[in-house]
């Protein structure tokens, strides 16, 4: 019987895990989850959450400054 990894890694062909990977899907990325203890998807998950965060409101922040550039009022 083929673990899990052995079937996203090598998907046998017509099957969904096949389609998925020929649709575009890195399924790399879910083994190489799938080797990671819950804490340590969890802990990823936070990281990745921080970041977005982050990165959120350096938008917010780029987008008062351009609005403000085009109503000609310096921020």
């Amino acid at each position: 019987m083929r673990t899990p990894e052995e079937k996203l890694l090598n998907p046998r062909p017509g099957s969904k895990i096949a389609e998925a990977r020929d649709y575009g899907i890195d399924l790399t990325l879910l083994v190489e989850n799938l080797r990671r203890s819950p804490v340590e998807r969890l802990r990823m998950n936070d990281l990745l959450n921080a970041d977005m965060e982050r990165f959120a409101e350096a938008v917010k922040i780029a987008n008062r400054k351009r609005k403000a550039r085009e109503r000609g009022k310096p921020r």
